[in-house]
């Protein structure tokens, strides 16, 4: 097999262990996806009841809830861009190796960077969800719809 060919395969090689990283990425944003609408939609709930309530003690409890929610809907879309980075930074890792393949430049250095970088966006996306998890376990909320 000629050496272009014998590289260009070796790039495809390594580029498939990213690709699965991608698509677990894009599972993982399809979940924060959903529990973010979750967040959105009873935030909807409360504002209503807000707005028709009178009671000053329940007045209180929603506002408590709609800033509970307020806390979680941060945390969800700050763990939502540390994820969409986390996939950017991989497909650029995946562009890279073929890049280098095909220009026949080292850049070993760069696409470990951009691993390294895209393994931190997800650590810190990871800690975020957990966080936002956390806070959605421990604190009393209203279940009624």
């Amino acid at each position: 097999m000629p050496e272009h060919l014998t590289d260009l395969s070796h790039a495809i090689q390594l580029a498939v262990a990213p690709v699965f990283l991608l698509t677990a990425l894009a599972t993982l944003i399809n979940a924060l996806n959903g529990r973010l609408a979750r967040v959105v939609d009873r935030r909807r709930v409360i504002r209503k009841r807000l707005q028709e309530q009178a009671a000053p003690a329940q007045v209180e409890a929603l506002e408590r809830e709609l800033d509970l929610l307020s806390r979680r809907g941060t945390h969800i879309y700050q763990a939502i861009f540390c994820q969409v980075l986390s996939a950017l930074l991989v497909c650029l890792v995946v562009a890279g190796a073929f890049v280098g393949t095909m220009v026949r430049i080292d850049a070993t250095h760069a696409i470990a960077t951009l691993f390294i970088l895209a393994m931190l966006s997800m650590i810190a996306g990871l800690g975020l969800f957990l966080r936002e998890v956390y806070i959605a376990v421990s604190q009393p909320t209203h279940w009624e719809p």
